[in-house]
């Protein structure tokens, strides 16, 4: 596959003004690329690094890199435009041995893990089999910001987009893509190859949605007869592979909902009249009954399944293979099949910068729940002056508002300490 430097160059972020990749010599896609630049003295940074005894500078060493980096992020994927790339940081730099005017240096970059808007990668530069200079780079990505001023939207030639569909600029659309009528996409999304949107369904700006995903569709309930309902998901989600996201029914209030910065790994699916909050999480084949709250900041691990009604509390941890048939309650890690309490999700919360006073509160609190009858232990825990703090307030309220119960249900005796911590 021909490649273009300088084309493909000018595409990054910050415009250095000189070329220093001459040559691609390997290339396999997304994984490595190598690129051979000679050294010159008619290069203009010999004039003074250093005189009499020149020297190839060592942070020009790692922009060439960055630009090889560059030229095996930035090459089209599934029909999609490139879009741009930026050096955002340099790890374990090494510079082993002088460069020279006449040398030749071949130069190796092969690509590590990459996510939405981030991409690790490791380059290597040789002078013959001696290596030179050695760099862990961690590049920035970004959607074509050219696209989105000019108001362009660029759909492969193999999509089906209905002409009544509305995509917002900046967005890229993959092959085999079906998009229906009443749909609205915001801006700077990526849809991957083979998805289909459809119904009445509102996505917002930057959303990653890649293959085989289905958004939309008529609710799994033998009750819907067809009756126009929506979906409505929000900003900065990433959706993967398989995953399936159904619009509400009548008889649920009509509309499921989706909000900003959640993360639905692969083949994970979110049933009608669903309302799932921000910053959650979803595992491998997570699942949600019919009418199913999750409030924000929620982990759902993979394999298990919501039963229809429940709720799940902020900060909620339900671990993998899980069946939760009551409300799980926030804060708290809740486990198995059927689903016990194992005490509070104390990582989630020190991760997400709760103080060591709230947690202690929390924790006391749970304590009172987990050792007394429910009622009388909520009756202890507002009792207690010293157990008052919002976090606390908010699970008592989550219990007393909850029309399926919660999960209280201890662990056996030998996971007793589970619960102490």
């Amino acid at each position: 596959m021909p490649i273009n430097i300088p084309e493909t160059l000018d595409r990054l972020c910050y415009r250095y003004p000189a070329t220093l990749v001459d040559a691609v010599t390997e290339y396999e896609p997304g994984k490595r690329l190598v690129a051979v630049k000679n050294v010159t003295i008619n290069e203009d940074f010999f004039q003074g690094h250093f005189p009499g005894e020149p020297r190839f500078p060592g942070v020009l060493m790692i922009e060439t890199l960055a630009q090889v980096a560059g030229l095996l992020l930035m090459q089209p994927k599934d029909g999609a435009p490139p879009g741009r790339a930026y050096l955002r940081g340099v790890d374990d730099a090494k510079f082993r041995l002088p460069v020279m005017p006449g040398d030749r240096l071949r130069l190796e970059v092969t690509l590590g893990p990459q996510r939405a808007r981030l991409a690790r990668a490791r380059g290597v530069a040789y002078s013959g089999d001696e290596i030179v200079a050695e760099a862990e780079l961690l590049m920035g990505l970004e959607p074509d910001a050219l696209d989105e001023s000019r108001g362009e939207v660029a759909i492969h030639p193999t999509a089906i987009v209905h002409p009544g569909a509305e995509i917002g600029a900046g967005s890229v659309v993959g092959p085999h893509v079906v998009i229906g009528e009443h749909v609205r996409i915001g801006r700077r999304c990526r849809i991957g190859a083979s998805s289909v949107i459809d119904g009445h369904t509102e996505i917002g700006d930057d959303n990653e949605i890649f293959p085989m995903v289905s958004i939309g569709l008529k609710p799994q309930d033998l009750k819907y007869k067809g009756e126009p309902t929506r979906l409505t998901i929000g900003s900065r989600n990433v959706i993967r592979e398989f995953v399936t996201m159904h619009r509400g029914t009548a008889g649920g209030g009509g509309i499921t909902q989706v909000g900003d910065e959640n993360v639905f790994m692969a083949y994970a699916h979110v049933a009608h009249d669903c309302h799932v909050g921000s910053y959650t999480i979803f595992g491998n084949a997570a699942t949600l009954g019919g009418h199913v709250t999750v409030e924000d900041y929620a982990t759902i691990s993979a394999f298990s399944g919501v039963h229809q009604f429940c709720r799940v509390g902020k900060h909620a941890f339900i671990g993998g293979f899980s069946v939760i048939t009551k409300d799980a309650l926030p804060f708290a890690k809740t486990v198995g099949n059927r689903a016990r309490i194992y005490g509070l999700n104390t990582i989630g919360l020190v991760r997400r910068k709760f103080s060591q006073d709230s947690i202690a509160k929390l924790r006391r609190a749970y304590r009172h729940l987990l050792h007394s009858n429910t009622s009388r232990a909520l009756a202890q825990i507002e009792r207690d002056p010293s157990l008052r703090c919002e976090e606390v307030r908010y699970v008592v309220n989550f219990i007393r508002t909850s029309a399926r119960g919660v999960g209280l249900r201890r662990p056996s005796r030998r996971l007793e300490e589970a619960v102490e911590e």
